[in-house]
């Protein structure tokens, strides 16, 4: 992806008129979007039918996009403007849009909804809101929690232009600090079954044997000796349907609080005849134990399943995340992302896992993990591409997963059966922890063609076992009968971190989300792959100076050692503190597009251990979205503060707490003595500003 973090030269307004229609802001980044020519969608203002629609325009229906009743017509490329005419006239259409694709991203469609998100200054009143709104004809929606004065908006019949357009146009009034349009986006489920069938759990537990490699299993059966989970723990697992009537599935108080967002029903079962990729990720998770069939890695605790509508946007991800914390859903385990090569995520969407992640669980937070994906590239970082079928990607392209960078999430990769790196495992620095799953070549959904793996294949054999699990009952699954060893990917390797981390809750559900993060990685085992990539030649399977892989993260997860990791931590005992303020007044330029940034300094001469931490900041910038601003620790761990989502504000004076930032539990109960830096990293070219002054307020144990 060549342009879509390059802004275009700027107007009073932000964005050139002639680009007003072909940017969507998202996440504090502009990407450019390119219109598909043969496609558009309409809604109807009555539910006529898709054959009553199709009468009046010079297309045919393809299928309907559930999440937004939005209906898919394709016509001839000279036809387009005219069949949207058409449509747009007509009494029996509320709303007619482009369908589009996000420049350099393969196989995509991009499908815009009638909604916009606005986030205004503080300083911006009800009355003021309430006039912007009726300028653009739009209809106030609702209130977003956890970002302050920011609401959504539905797109009116009155307004004179499409949400795109009138995002573009709000984002350059001093009241607007963001402004993005809700647009939905195919979901891709991260699983690709090439394996041989094997029938057994070797990740579990094995005593070697073929293609395993001592200790590629997690240690679970030693953890079940302790605890095999319990019902008041419940795992919510989030995938495209589940086979509820499988007996691994079936316990008194077993399954809890079951949501279908596709069919708007509570019974989230397979309708189609194709594999059920949510039977086969609840089995490695949560089976239970009852004497036939597989053991999940927690059996005794409870199963959430949510289905989704296989479509992402905004109101389906505050719908799955606002069901698990209604429904007390302890950990939430996704594997799945955005078929997209670039996606970063909507204000909306990441307050939503924001929530779940800190008012989930009475306020300790619910356990949210993503799968990495598998088309062995970055979750964040550019690779030049050569190579693909058809050359559908090519280039210096820049890849991101905005659910697996969420700073809110556990990003789980995949590891062998041989404790090697899967050959198509996803990678970089967000990657928190790896899991067991089979091996196979990399690959990713294109829209298009359906699953197709049209990367430059490895010629290497890629040894490794497969991954056995539950599957739909009878023929309709991936074999005929009623477990498979077909399935893998980070796909299989999600689950089985989100049964460990229900493991841990189980013996101490005190624990917050940052306490269970921080058992896991502390917790897990350095494997480690000095071999390079099969297909791009990297060698990253050895660990930084923090203990991190960017194939591995902080290693493989492990039963026995994090469940006995919780059992030892205790609320702290109460001791007297003693309260530290620093300030650092001294002034920097914040260098323009450079990634070293600027660190600024506050010396700590006491060694008590933090207890609590504040930083507060003063920072003014021409365009505040351009910046990531750090804190690192006097051990050089490092957390995010702020990503690129302060939209085109120019002053930023605030603080930063464990209440409404809870990464900075990670810099707790550890030695405040030494050297903290605030780190501020200009990202793009363009604007600048400065560090006017920052301060470090720290509670120790004195």
């Amino acid at each position: 992806m060549n342009t879509n973090t390059n802004r275009p030269e700027k107007s009073s307004s932000g964005i050139p008129d002639s680009s007003l229609g072909l940017i969507i802001q998202r996440g504090g980044e502009e990407l450019i979007l390119e219109k598909i020519s043969d496609s558009f969608t309409v809604r109807s203002q009555f539910n006529i039918s898709t054959r009553e629609l199709a009468q009046n325009f010079l297309g045919s229906w393809r299928s309907t996009i559930p999440t937004s009743r939005l209906e898919l017509f394709r016509v001839a490329p000279s036809s387009l403007e005219m069949a949207m005419s058409q449509a747009r006239s007509s009494n029996n259409v509320a709303f007619a849009s482009h369908v589009y694709q996000i420049k350099g991203n393969p196989g995509n469609k991009v499908y815009l909804g009638d909604q916009i998100t606005i986030e205004f200054d503080l300083r911006v009143d009800s009355a003021r809101i309430n006039t912007i709104a009726a300028k653009f004809g739009l209809i106030l929606y609702k209130s977003i929690d956890g970002l302050p004065n920011t609401f959504a908006f539905k797109v009116g019949k009155q307004a004179t232009q499409n949400p795109i357009k009138i995002t573009n146009r709000l984002q350059g009034l001093p009241e607007v600090v963001a402004s993005e349009p809700n647009i939905i986006i195919h979901q891709e489920s991260y699983y690709k079954p090439r394996d041989p069938l094997y029938f057994q759990q070797w990740y579990l537990n094995h005593n070697g044997g073929n293609q395993l490699a001592y200790g590629s299993h997690i240690s679970v059966e030693k953890a079940w000796d302790i605890t095999r989970g319990v019902r008041s723990v419940t795992v919510a697992v989030v995938d495209d349907s589940f086979d509820l009537n499988h007996p691994d599935f079936m316990g008194s108080g077993k399954i809890v609080a079951p949501l279908d967002l596709k069919d708007k029903d509570f019974l989230p079962i397979p309708t189609q005849k194709q594999p059920s990729h949510g039977t086969a990720c609840a089995g490695i998770a949560i089976a239970e134990e009852n004497g036939t069939g597989i053991a999940g890695i927690a059996p005794g605790c409870a199963f959430m399943p949510i289905r989704t509508s296989g479509f992402l946007d905004d109101e389906s991800i505050e719908a799955i995340f606002d069901w698990a914390i209604e429904k007390g859903a302890s950990v939430i385990s996704c594997s799945w992302g955005a078929s997209a090569v670039y996606f970063p995520l909507s204000l909306r969407q990441r307050a939503a896992i924001t929530r779940a992640a800190t008012k989930g669980r009475n306020g300790k937070g619910c356990v949210i993990l993503f799968a990495a994906g598998n088309a062995n590239r970055p979750i964040n970082g550019t690779v030049y591409e050569r190579g693909w079928v058809k050359n559908i990607v090519t280039g210096k392209t820049r890849w991101l997963s905005g659910f697996a960078v969420h700073p809110d999430v556990i990003t789980v990769s995949a590891s062998t059966s041989l404790n090697k790196k899967a050959a198509y495992s996803n990678w970089g620095t967000n990657i928190s922890l790896c899991a067991p799953s089979n091996n196979a070549q990399p690959g990713m959904w294109f829209e298009q063609t359906g699953f197709v793996y049209s990367q430059p294949a490895i010629s290497a054999s890629l040894p490794g076992r497969g991954m056995f699990t539950t599957d739909q009952l009878g023929a309709a699954g991936y074999t005929k009968g009623d477990f498979t060893g077909y399935f893998g990917g980070t796909s299989s390797a999600t689950p089985v971190v989100a049964g460990v981390a229900a493991l841990t809750l189980s013996v101490n559900p005190d624990l917050t989300v940052v306490q269970v993060k921080r058992i896991l990685e502390e917790t897990a085992d350095k494997i480690v792959d000095f071999e390079a990539d099969a297909q791009l030649g990297l060698r990253y399977g050895s660990y930084d100076d923090n203990g991190h892989s960017k194939w591995f993260g902080y290693g493989k997860v492990n039963a026995i050692s994090a469940v006995k990791a919780a059992q030892k931590l205790r609320a702290n005992a109460i001791v007297p503190t003693k309260f530290i303020e620093e300030r650092n007044n001294a002034a920097l330029p914040i260098p323009d597009n450079d990634k070293q940034g600027i660190k600024s300094r506050i010396n700590v001469t006491d060694s008590g251990n933090v207890r609590d931490i504040q930083v507060s900041v003063n920072i003014t910038h021409e365009f505040l979205s351009d910046l990531e601003i750090y804190l690192i620790a006097p051990n050089n761990q490092r957390v995010l503060l702020q990503s690129r989502t302060l939209g085109r504000r120019k002053d930023l004076l605030t603080t930063y707490c464990v209440q409404t930032h809870p990464v900075l539990e990670n810099l707790l109960n550890q030695s405040a003595k030494g050297n903290w830096q605030l780190w501020v990293v200009d990202t793009a070219p363009q604007d600048v500003g400065k560090l006017k002054n920052w301060e470090l307020a720290l509670s120790i144990n004195s």
